[in-house]
């Protein structure tokens, strides 16, 4: 069983690949949360897998609660500690030490260990920008061979296995800058929507990944639940939605969106 949150789609597409080349379940993240699943069973030699984007350096919020609240019943008495576990995130360019922090809060032992880069989606701090579609599609060429390595990996259940592209500074910017990041720069308060601009279509609510947005134009819960994955922003057909002003001049990603990517 894979369990996974995707934002802009890149995250939901390797679990995708990955599903499909090994033959399991995927389950997403915030379904489980808004139905209060949290334990399972898992089947005769059923792996687990965790898939998650690295927001700030850090892993999601969502994905914290539900790992920390994570109960893998055993197939038969004594036996959950042999379910092979693996853990993957996607990054823009590096990681920094969300692994660790989401290791500390996993109630199981991960076996391997992976990131993998994708393109660039967060875009509302200085010097952030998407990438070009150039590197896009580099970047998506270098994940698929990767992603196939993984699955070789996962099907092979090596353990001890650790492929993650830290960067230079990973303590600084995952304890530091993302601890920042992340208590104080994740709301919704600063979205807003261009109601000239909104053509009343409705795609931010359908891809919100916690369905925080109602109505259209689109309107915010306020309510605790936003990630800032940026789904709604990189989605809208118009770039009628922004996050503050320094966005309106920002590029737009989600996987699926560009050449052979549709």
């Amino acid at each position: 069983m894979i369990f996974y949150f995707s934002g802009t789609g890149n995250t939901r597409w390797v679990a995708q690949q990955i599903a499909e080349a090994i033959g399991e379940e995927m389950r997403s993240i915030p379904e489980l949360i808004r139905e209060g699943r949290y334990e399972f069973r898992l089947k005769e030699g059923e792996r687990i897998g965790i898939c998650f984007p690295t927001h700030g350096w850090q892993p999601p919020g969502i994905v914290r609660q539900f790992v920390r609240n994570l109960k893998i019943q055993p197939t038969s008495p004594g036996q959950a500690e042999n379910h092979y576990c693996w853990v993957l995130t996607t990054c823009g360019d590096n990681m920094g030490e969300a692994m660790t922090i989401l290791q500390r809060e996993l109630p199981l032992r991960a076996d391997a260990l992976f990131s993998v880069i994708m393109p660039e989606s967060y875009v509302c701090l200085p010097l952030m920008y998407t990438d070009p579609e150039e590197r896009e599609k580099q970047k998506i060429e270098e994940a698929r061979r990767q992603v196939r390595h993984i699955v070789q990996v996962v099907i092979d259940r090596q353990h001890g296995v650790e492929e993650l592209e830290k960067g230079a500074f990973p303590r600084l910017y995952s304890y530091v800058i993302g601890g920042y990041f992340n208590k104080r720069m994740i709301t919704d308060k600063k979205f807003t929507v261009d109601e000239d601009t909104c053509i009343k279509c409705g795609k931010c609510a359908k891809v919100c990944p916690v369905d925080n947005i109602t109505g259209t134009p689109p309107a915010w819960k306020h309510d605790g639940r936003c990630t800032c994955c940026l789904a709604c922003y990189h989605h809208c057909p118009t770039h009628a939605i922004n996050y503050g002003e320094r966005t309106r001049k920002r590029g737009q990603y989600y996987f699926n969106r560009r050449g052979d990517q549709k």
